[in-house]
């Protein structure tokens, strides 16, 4: 699901309706036996292809234990610990010393990268996490991403630090340039990257009698090209948080920003109907002016 501007959609409604009445008054301008050719109008450059999302009602990314990853992916996790150790000792994590676990991060966006989350839980405000990308082909580096050390945030959150911006379009540099991914799924995988287990909605419910619900997931093209990716995690505790992640024309990502997610929320209205016989029927009706919970 995307959103297109509605601006560039009435700018050519209205050359065309007005292309008729123009073309004999041109013509007549025009010196004979030259011809006019017609100048398409310019797109705007899309790093994503419009309605290339999964059409399941709710995405998310999933999450293998070691003990469930592959032979091949063990081995890949096996050769990189090296690479891992030196590029945690500069963000100052511990990798040297015991008690971390892993799990592989799945994600369809990205086929040519291994990506793994590590975690070093000491106790209750003493947990260390960090996520780390191997090239499945060698044709990049091994990076990290890291998300808490001993309970803190390193330099700002991980969903909006530059850190893990720039290391997220180093990433998906190093993949296939020709492969335009799903969006979604794009978006998904940097949620997970940055520390969350995100799960959005993409088609609205079509039961209302569950609310307060999220904002489906969107992808807006701006006039000049690009992409911005809005989606709200479901799964986040306490309440949904929204994604909002600014693409250029090239696919490089800009900005990318991480708060509470605005809720539909709905009441019931009491109000009589009259059946067939006369009888009063209770109904009840979602009221989407209703302001939205906090």
């Amino acid at each position: 699901m995307y959103r297109a501007p509605l601006l560039p959609i009435v700018l050519v409604a209205f050359t065309v309706s007005a292309l008729p009445a123009n073309r004999a008054s041109a013509q007549e301008s025009v010196p004979t036996g030259l011809k006019i050719r017609q100048v398409p109008a310019k797109v705007p450059p899309m790093p994503f292809p419009p309605n290339s999302e999964a059409r399941d009602r709710v995405n998310s990314i999933g999450f293998l234990p070691a003990g469930q990853m592959s032979e091949h992916d063990k081995l890949l996790e096996a050769d990189a610990e090296s690479s891992i150790q030196e590029r945690t000792r500069w963000s100052d994590i511990a990798f040297n010393e015991g008690g971390w676990n892993y799990r592989q991060v799945v994600c369809a966006a990205f086929p040519n990268h291994l990506f793994l989350q590590f975690t070093r839980n000491s106790g209750t405000g003493d947990v260390t996490m960090f996520s780390a990308s191997i090239p499945r082909h060698g044709e990049g580096r091994v990076r990290i991403i890291p998300i808490r050390r001993r309970g803190y945030s390193l330099f700002s959150p991980a969903p909006i630090n530059a850190m893990t911006i720039s290391a997220f379009n180093h990433i998906r540099a190093e993949e296939e340039p020709a492969k335009t991914p799903d969006w979604l799924e794009t978006g998904l995988c940097y949620a997970a990257l940055a520390g969350a287990h995100p799960e959005t909605v993409l088609l609205p419910d079509s039961d209302p009698g569950k609310f307060p619900a999220p904002l489906p997931a969107t992808m807006q093209i701006p006039k000049q090209g690009g992409a911005v990716i809005r989606f709200a995690d479901v799964a986040a505790s306490p309440r949904p948080m929204l994604w909002t992640l600014m693409f250029n024309g090239k696919g490089k990502l800009l900005k990318a920003t991480h708060a509470p997610a605005p809720l539909i929320t709905a009441k019931a209205v009491p109000q009589r109907i009259e059946d067939v016989k006369g009888k009063p029927v209770p109904q009840t009706i979602v009221d989407l002016n209703a302001p939205s919970a906090q």
